[in-house]
């Protein structure tokens, strides 16, 4: 059988690591030729918390042939659809493709490539690009999980497939409630990396400065208001009920989720939201997929988002050269506190 992650940078190359090292070969797909020939040449070093240098195969996009039995789809958002209709060809009819974004992807990919080919994936870990073919992990080994649900028509066979690849790296839970799976996510990926791309900084800069966990609360109850208007019942986080900690209607259980923030990210605390990878590199992130999509769903259900429109305002700014990265950008929010 035939496999290949597309989209292998930060996350793709450490998880195309793992399943090469653990007896899966994997075609490594991205546009990046430096990346990719450092990839072939010298093979995938993986930092951080763990260390480890595997060899691995790497191509361009031009390079693929033939059909694979499932692609990981690792790239950003912005160019779903152009993207997705570029893999059909490569895609028999028993083939999936495997989304493990951010967001809520799910719907748009199954409009291209049919809901019998589509599964949804959440990354419960993090990872940081340091330069071509070299990575950083920033989650701790034991921390680190997968959630993985289906659309319908993914029969057991390919999901247990599915399961058996990413599990040569870490946990995997089969979930039944992806909706519940991805609200979840994108009120982590909101919270920590929309505010952690506001100040320039990591998971960690939120949950520990004073001056920004209120707003990561504010945006978390947020999250969770649109989600539950939008019907979704949120899933738990590695086994943790995020709407009963974090959720407050007063201020004694607002000064408990205050308390909480930082030992909830304590392992997760070294990670660099991808969307501040991207500004770095002069690259235009996907906060419309992140943050964008909190604002677009409280229109629709009638419920304000003025943190979570704060957020994707001001890290368009940044993105434009307007405002700096920067931790002093937390104060642009005192207003909204």
């Amino acid at each position: 059988m035939r496999y290949a992650i597309y989209g292998a940078g930060s996350l793709g190359t450490v998880l195309g690591a793992y399943m090469t090292k653990n007896g899966v070969p994997v075609d490594l797909i991205n546009r990046n030729r430096a990346h990719v020939e450092a990839l072939n040449t010298k093979g995938a070093k993986i930092g951080g918390t763990v260390d480890m240098t595997v060899p691995v195969r790497a191509i361009l996009p031009y390079e693929m042939e033939g059909v694979y039995d499932v692609i990981f789809l690792m790239t950003k958002q912005l160019e779903n659809r152009e993207v997705v209709t570029k893999l059909l060809p490569f895609l028999g009819e028993n083939s999936v493709l495997v989304t493990l974004q951010n967001g809520i992807p799910e719907p748009e990919i199954a409009e291209i490539v049919g809901p019998q080919r589509t599964i949804g994936c959440v990354v419960e870990w993090g990872a940081t690009l340091k330069g071509p073919g070299e990575c950083e992990l920033t989650s701790d080994p034991d921390s680190m999980s997968f959630h993985m649900g289906r659309m319908e028509g993914i029969t057991d066979g390919q999901l247990a497939l599915v399961k058996s690849l990413l599990e040569k790296m870490c946990p995997v839970e089969i979930e039944e409630n992806l909706l519940g799976v991805r609200w979840s996510k994108l009120l982590i990926n909101a919270t920590f990396s929309g505010l952690g791309t506001v100040m320039g900084g990591r998971f960690g800069d939120v949950s520990e400065t004073k001056e920004a966990r209120p707003v990561a609360l504010a945006c978390m109850k947020e999250c969770i208001d649109v989600g539950q208007a939008a019907g979704a019942v949120f899933a738990p986080v590695q086994g943790k009920d995020i709407t009963k900690l974090f959720y407050y209607k007063n201020d004694l259980k607002k000064a408990f989720a205050n308390f909480l923030l930082p030992i909830a990210m304590k392992k997760h605390r070294l990670i660099e939201p991808s969307m501040l990878q991207d500004l770095k590199k002069g690259k235009r992130c996907e906060v419309d997929a992140i943050n964008g999509v909190v604002c677009a769903w409280g229109r629709k259900t009638g419920v304000p988002t003025p943190v979570n429109d704060r957020i994707v305002e001001v890290i368009k700014k940044e993105q434009a050269g307007e405002l700096p990265l920067s931790r002093e950008n937390i104060r642009l929010f005192e207003d909204l506190t």
